[in-house]
């Protein structure tokens, strides 16, 4: 169950309509690109560092500021750019289509 205090940082959708596993690749993104320090905590140990690094590597959303992915790349996640490229994640990054 999603805590009602990530609704502002979960705003696009209510909190209890998300589900842990169908919705995760929008909890984490969204978490780890606008939580505080609290929600960053609840985030890892609701599903562990291991799962919120895959999560974020298979499940990549254009949330982030360059500033804000270089935080959570390197040192949340301890991942370089080569592994998560910017142009994954960085809102300001036109789409690029493969």
């Amino acid at each position: 169950m999603v805590p009602k205090r990530l609704q502002a940082v979960l705003w696009s959708v209510k909190v209890e309509n998300l589900d842990l596993t169908r919705d995760e690749g929008y909890i984490v993104n969204q978490v780890l690109s606008l939580g505080s320090l609290e929600n960053l905590k609840w985030l890892f140990k609701e599903y562990g560092k291991a799962r919120v690094r895959q999560i974020f590597l298979d499940k990549p959303q254009k949330v982030y500021s360059s500033a804000n992915l270089n935080f959570v790349r390197q040192f949340l996640l301890g991942l370089s750019s080569k592994t998560a490229p910017d142009y994954k994640y960085d809102q300001t990054i036109p789409r690029r289509i493969e």
